[in-house]
């Protein structure tokens, strides 16, 4: 019987740019996936949400970390203005992980003839695995879903490791993302590895654990070698016996042709040959009683080899489409420099214009102004500076002062402006 085997891959996701891409991948998000042919873009609809994501992966994880983001915003307000970060540049510029991603599948053959409600049912015992052994909360899972418009069924888990953990250095209680926290190391990792197969066995679904340190691609290499080695010196040796005692047999037969005794109802022999014979079918008999557990060795090393290859052919497909962006990358770069060039101009150009608005403006135009003001920041897009500058000496500047929590010795230097100081690097709404 061929084996099959549970498999359990754990993908780091380093940065909000590459959150986004594995999203746009695990959500469908393209029209067509021409360099990854694997995809039945038609069989789509049929993928199974087991955890709904209902809008694009970094608007779920920003929903999903607003606390922490909230937090780190806070930090930033009496931050040095040389180590003020955003929350995505502070997340990417960060050696931790931004999320992971659970990739739980198992061997092609064990998915024949499954009909989509068995594979669901299979598809909860894997997350019963992310919930109770590796201990997540519903609420730390930003999606999950079950690919079956692919030539083997797997599931896509992106979870996001976010904790409160005690910071020494603040004596308070901190939002942080640890991976360490779920996943320490490799040695874990192994462990949970025998988890993920105890809980499926469990469940009454054959499936082997598969080689240890399998994470490792060139551990099935190895192991693949080390058991066709052994399995070829149990070969040579059987052969080796069945030769010799072949030939001892056909020695003793060159002799016997002279004293073989044949009448109507026996057939008489010599000892020595007799024995020589019995031990020729001896020495058959061992090989035959071999071959059905050489059989099965070989059918579980087939087995285990075509699962690598078929994961390794489809990481080859990411390759591709990894390398393919990568070029596109580059010959947007350019572009994308003359851009933010532009942008960064525009958006002072912005600032100026909506300090224009209040100091101006009519009392609607300044409230809504005013509004706008709030917003880019809440949206991390303005600073506390940018609010401040834009808003002092006007009729707004003590509600948007007191909106940022602006310290008190920026109001303090504002009354020593006089209106010639607000205005004379400001906007022309004329040019």
């Amino acid at each position: 019987m061929e084996l099959n085997y549970a498999i359990l891959r754990v993908e780091p996701i380093m940065t909000i740019p590459d959150l986004a891409q594995i999203g746009s991948h695990n959500k469908r998000e393209k029209k067509a996936y021409q360099s990854n042919k694997n995809i039945k873009i038609e069989l789509s609809k049929n993928n199974i949400e087991l955890v709904p994501l209902n809008v694009k992966y970094v608007k779920g994880f920003d929903e999903l970390t607003k606390e922490y983001k909230k937090e780190h915003n806070e930090r930033m307000k009496t931050e040095r203005a040389d180590r003020k970060k955003r929350y995505h540049e502070m997340l990417n510029s960060s050696k931790n992980v931004v999320a992971d991603e659970l990739v739980m599948t198992a061997s092609h053959n064990f998915f024949k003839d499954m009909s989509r409600e068995q594979i669901k049912e299979w598809a909860d015992t894997c997350m019963e695995f992310v919930y109770n052994d590796l201990g997540y909360k519903k609420e730390q899972i930003l999606h999950a879903t079950v690919h079956l418009d692919e030539d083997t069924p797997h599931i896509h888990c992106v979870v996001v490791p976010l904790v409160k953990k005690y910071d020494k250095r603040t004596n308070t209680e901190r939002y942080t993302i640890s991976k360490k926290q779920y996943i320490k190391d490799k040695i874990q990792l192994s462990q949970l590895q025998d988890k993920y197969h105890a809980r499926l066995v469990n469940k009454g679904y054959e499936l082997e654990r598969g080689i240890k340190g399998s994470d490792n691609e060139h551990i099935k290499i190895k192991e693949y070698k080390k058991l066709t080695k052994k399995l070829n010196q149990e070969l040579n040796v059987r052969n080796d016996r069945i030769d010799k005692a072949m030939a001892d047999f056909e020695e003793k037969m060159k002799t016997t042709k002279q004293t073989l005794i044949i009448d109507k109802d026996f057939v008489k022999v010599k000892k020595d040959t007799f024995d020589s014979m019995n031990n020729v079918i001896s020495e058959s008999k061992k090989v035959m009683e071999l071959q059905p557990k050489l059989q099965t060795i070989f059918n579980e090393v087939d087995s285990y080899a075509n699962s690598y290859k078929s994961l390794e052919k489809e990481n080859q497909k990411y390759k591709k489409e990894i390398s393919k962006l990568e070029y596109e990358n580059q010959n947007l770069e350019q572009e994308n420099r003359s851009l933010i060039y532009r942008l960064s101009e525009l958006f002072q150009l912005f600032k100026k214009f909506l300090r224009k608005l209040l100091q101006r403006g009519n009392d609607y135009t300044k409230d809504e102004t005013a509004e706008v003001v709030k917003n880019c920041y809440d949206n991390s897009e303005f600073d506390m500076g940018d609010v401040v500058k834009i808003s002092k000496g006007t009729t707004k500047q003590d509600e948007l002062f007191d909106y940022v929590d602006a310290p008190d010795y920026y109001k303090e230097r504002v009354r020593d402006y006089d209106e010639y100081d607000y205005d004379k690097d400001d906007f022309d709404l004329g040019r």
